[in-house]
């Protein structure tokens, strides 16, 4: 602006007028000569450069007017963008702050529960010492009525007597199967002892992450397996059946935990679901987030979990499981509205050297299918990337190993969430079904598992299948 004014001012200066500087010289008159009367206006010539010179300062003004009123509505558009930032800031602290509030209360109360069940088992082991010295004065009593009896046995002992000794015996036999029976319910309550202090821990180390902002610990190591107990390897492992099915044709119906060796690999063990008319070979489950599924390969390929809670199998053992022939690979999947679905392809899983590489066909189902884009897809995880996209690791960014394409949005080993996470970018972290173009199905529940084709007994597949145990 001010080097706008300079040379206005300098042509205003150099072409002021008597008329209008205030400099007007009083005429001299001359002797002899006629007055000549001075005009009181500027030249014409002086009034164009006036002229000029204002346009020029008014054009001026009027560029330097634009341009502030676009800087002025720049800040207000960024002040704008800043005020709404700030408040969605805000909103997003005060409902961490709520979930934190909330998880304290679980703890507290899990807290108290866990107080409960350590004054149980002190009664509990109270108990089985007051039962131990019993069990040590009967065995006492035993040996004393033994010794009296081989003293008596020489012909001075009555039928009364010895009706008597049969029936101390039977009433020692009875207490002492009696003990055994209370072990073995002692074991099951330290099990489950053990089981709550685990989800206590979890709840804890969850509160101390939301209250002080830090993302969840996904590094620690999953349990491994049960591995094979050896001594079945030896005498027993050609009578093994080759999965559960198999088993099922033999006459096993109880669902549970059973050695299998399918296609002459190396026995080990699997979950059987019996829970319909044929047996299924359960190779992942997910029901309450107490196993962290994000794993490295190694962990993928020899399986880890527990078989009475979360797990999975293992890349090596569903090779070969799938091996065997013509496979079923059936998912039963349940949301947060208890609502159960499944549906069903027929599978078959490449080696290791081909990184496991998955083949799928659909079969049925009351499910939208997401993933049968996913065949010839191989297995990723974070520490190895197999997958589609070019800029990413999909197994590193939405955590879990999966058959991933181009990342999408169909992961059934993500992270579990207790509770539905607010932004987008970190429920596509969590485990999830989602059909093209349709809203995702956030998942509770979920079981993936493995039969023939034909399994012995059966009509058709129940989208009731699986037991979630």
């Amino acid at each position: 602006m001010r080097t706008i004014l300079i040379p206005v001012l300098f042509v205003l200066s150099a072409t002021c007028v008597p008329a209008l500087c205030g400099n007007e010289e009083t005429p001299v008159l001359q002797p002899g000569a006629p007055a000549e009367t001075r005009s009181r206006f500027a030249g014409l010539d002086d009034v164009r450069l006036l002229a000029n010179g204002l346009l020029q300062l008014g054009q001026s003004l009027r560029e330097f007017v634009q341009r502030t009123k676009g800087q002025i509505n720049d800040i207000l558009q960024k002040l704008n963008i800043f005020d709404h930032s700030f408040y969605q800031l805000s909103v997003l602290a005060s409902e961490i702050k709520e979930e934190g509030e909330e998880l304290k209360k679980t703890t507290v109360v899990l807290k108290a529960n866990n107080d409960e069940i350590k004054d149980l088992s002190v009664q509990i082991n109270s108990k089985m010492e007051n039962i131990m010295q019993e069990k040590s004065q009967l065995q006492n009593k035993v040996e004393g009525l033994e010794k009296k009896l081989s003293t008596l046995s020489h012909g001075l002992v009555t039928s009364d007597q010895v009706a008597e000794i049969n029936g101390l015996r039977d009433v020692i036999n009875s207490q002492e199967q009696s003990i055994i029976e209370l072990l073995n319910a002692v074991k099951e309550q330290n099990d489950q002892i053990n089981h709550q202090k685990t989800k206590i821990k979890i709840l804890e180390e969850k509160v101390d992450d939301t209250i002080e902002r830090m993302p969840e610990n996904f590094n620690s190591e999953a349990p491994t397996l049960t591995p094979f107990l050896t001594s079945i390897c030896g005498h027993f492992s050609t009578d093994l059946p080759s999965d559960c099915s198999q088993l099922f044709s033999r006459g096993e119906r109880a669902s549970g935990v059973y050695a299998i060796r399918p296609n002459g690999s190396e026995p080990f063990m699997a979950f059987c679901d019996m829970s319909k008319d044929y047996g299924v070979t359960v190779i992942q489950r997910r029901r309450d987030g107490s196993v962290n599924f994000d794993q490295t390969w190694e962990k993928y390929e020899n399986g880890f979990g527990y078989f009475q809670g979360e797990f999975w199998l293992g890349l090596r053992k569903i090779r070969s499981l799938a091996a065997q022939g013509d496979s079923v690979l059936h998912f039963q999947l349940e949301d947060w509205k208890q609502v159960r679905r499944f549906i069903e392809y027929r599978f078959y899983l490449d080696g290791p050297e081909s990184n496991y590489t998955i083949h799928l066909t659909h079969l049925s189902g009351d499910l939208p299918d997401p993933i049968s884009n996913h065949t010839g897809m191989m297995f990723s995880t974070k520490d190895r990337d197999n997958d589609k996209h070019q800029d990413l690791n999909c197994a590193h960014s939405y955590t879990g190993g999966w058959w991933f394409n181009a990342c999408g949005d169909t992961n059934l080993n993500g992270r579990y969430f207790h509770m539905r996470p607010k932004g987008r970018s970190e429920r596509r972290r969590g485990i999830q079904w989602k059909p093209a173009r349709k809203a995702p199905y956030f998942l509770k529940l979920t079981q993936i598992s493995v039969y023939p084709v034909a399994p012995p007994s059966s009509s058709s597949a129940s989208s009731e299948t699986g037991i979630f145990l």
